[in-house]
């Protein structure tokens, strides 16, 4: 049987030619969970990141029951095989299978890392639009969560890494190599005083002065971005904690001005 969509939609079909309309909208992807709401006693409104749909909300029917499809309430980190149907309208998609296939107990386990995956994942859902695939993304967060969940893992590095290359991908994290204001060289960032998120970059001491909104630089944060700057060159580097908790306040403090708030989670990781 062939189906004009263009000229008939499921409610106008005959019932054996909207089910097979309904299957081949179905999607599978890999997911992983980013927030979840309580619809009704038994279902969920879950948020999820898909590795080629992008972000999308979909209601869970019935994921709360024990016997349910999904296994039980889908939480918060959740990573696995997710069917679904998407949405065109705006409206929530319809979850139709989740299938964890990625145990991030170790996580659960450690309120550090616990606290450090659920900034990620806070981050990732407030910078992305929904539908909007970022197939990079997913995996730089599959893999950051997979290096933290490791018992040698340097927590606050790893979450340096990912904030950087997070904000990099998106466009959002800024000139750092010379002065946004007065285009100076920052040659060795000795000249760095500043970090401005409204301008979009860093600062020299001299236009940093004059400037209304800006985070001052630690020694240890200019080090660190630095030292990140050489590693997206292929250069083999070493972040230490103390530098590695300055670069997170800085790219923290600026993505909660390019989001428009601060992340409910960052109280938790920097303190």
């Amino acid at each position: 049987m062939t189906i004009d969509n263009s000229l008939q939609s499921p409610n106008q079909i005959p019932a054996d030619a909207a089910r097979m309309y309904i299957v081949a909208m179905r999607l599978r992807e890999p997911a992983i969970c980013l927030r979840t709401n309580d619809f009704s006693e038994t279902s969920q409104v879950v948020h999820f990141f898909t590795r080629s749909s992008g972000s999308v909300r979909l209601l869970a029917k019935g994921s709360k029951r024990p016997k349910s499809k999904t296994g039980g309430a889908i939480d918060l980190l959740g990573e696995g095989d997710l069917v679904f149907i998407p949405s065109s309208s705006g409206a929530l998609g319809t979850l139709v299978e989740f299938t964890e296939t990625v145990s991030h107990s170790p996580l659960r386990k450690n309120a550090r890392r616990l606290n450090i995956a659920l900034y990620m994942i806070e981050l990732v859902g407030e910078m992305l639009a929904e539908n909007d695939p970022h197939p990079e993304l997913f995996d730089l967060l599959h893999n950051a969560l997979a290096r933290l969940a490791q018992e040698d893992a340097p927590m606050p590095a790893v979450l340096a890494y990912f904030q950087w290359r997070a904000l990099k991908h998106i466009g959002l994290l800024g000139e750092l190599k010379a002065c946004v204001s007065c285009g100076i060289a920052l040659a060795e960032s000795q000249q760095a005083a500043a970090f401005s998120s409204r301008q979009g970059g860093m600062l020299c001491r001299r236009c940093a002065a004059a400037a209304p909104e800006k985070l001052q630089l630690t020694p240890e944060a200019i080090k660190g971005m630095v030292i990140l700057a050489a590693a997206e060159a292929g250069k083999k580097v070493s972040l230490e904690h103390a530098e590695a908790m300055a670069v997170n306040r800085v790219l923290a403090y600026h993505a909660a001005n390019q989001i428009g708030k601060p992340l409910k989670t960052a109280k938790l990781v920097l303190g």
